[in-house]
């Protein structure tokens, strides 16, 4: 059966891919603004619905689908619309915990999974110049919450309490168990 991960993120990709499973990239073109009584299921809703826009018309695949947002004391914190708006959420975030909740969903002809991962990431105290300098990178601008912990902004990370694949994008644990009840395993497992 074909895996599909239904993401452009090249960090989703690279996760993928160093779990050992062989998948083909095509992107979803679902419809993200949706409406949620909270951001577990904020992103459970968001990733299926990637994962069913990809699946639609396609037979003998299992689809990926993934979704992720930041939350601090109760907003919810998505990628930044400018470098005004990240410098905005960089400050919010400064020095404070927040929570990082990833969603996943598998879709094959046969199952449908959707689930969620959440994560406690404290930043230190952060000073504008450090933000600045940060937002000139570039890589703000396509991640929730406007950092990526994976790069420069691990400087930033005081400490974490959860699965730190959650905050990259893609909670490989709870998603290789959804793979393996839809009968994938990595090839190094074959």
């Amino acid at each position: 059966m074909r895996l599909i991960l239904a993401s452009g993120s090249p960090r989703r990709r690279e996760l993928l891919d160093i779990s050992g499973f062989e998948f083909d990239v095509i992107v979803s073109d679902a419809n993200e603004n949706i409406s949620a009584n909270s951001p577990s299921e904020l992103v459970k809703k968001l990733s299926l619905s990637k994962a069913c826009a990809v699946k639609k018309g396609r037979t003998d695949c299992c689809v990926i689908g993934s979704d992720t947002v930041v939350v601090l004391d109760g907003e919810v914190i998505g990628k930044p619309k400018d470098a005004e708006d990240a410098f905005s959420i960089l400050q919010k975030l400064s020095g404070k915990t927040h929570l990082v909740y990833t969603g996943i969903a598998v879709i094959s002809d046969n199952c449908e999974f959707a689930d969620y991962d959440v994560t406690r990431v404290t930043f230190e105290k952060l000073t504008d110049n450090e933000i600045k300098a940060y937002i000139k990178t570039g890589e703000p601008m396509d991640k929730a919450g406007a950092y990526g912990i994976q790069g420069p902004a691990s400087l930033f990370v005081k400490s974490v309490e959860g699965n730190y694949f959650t905050i990259i994008g893609l909670p490989l644990p709870k998603l290789y168990k959804m793979l393996r009840r839809a009968g994938l395993k990595p090839k190094w497992m074959a």
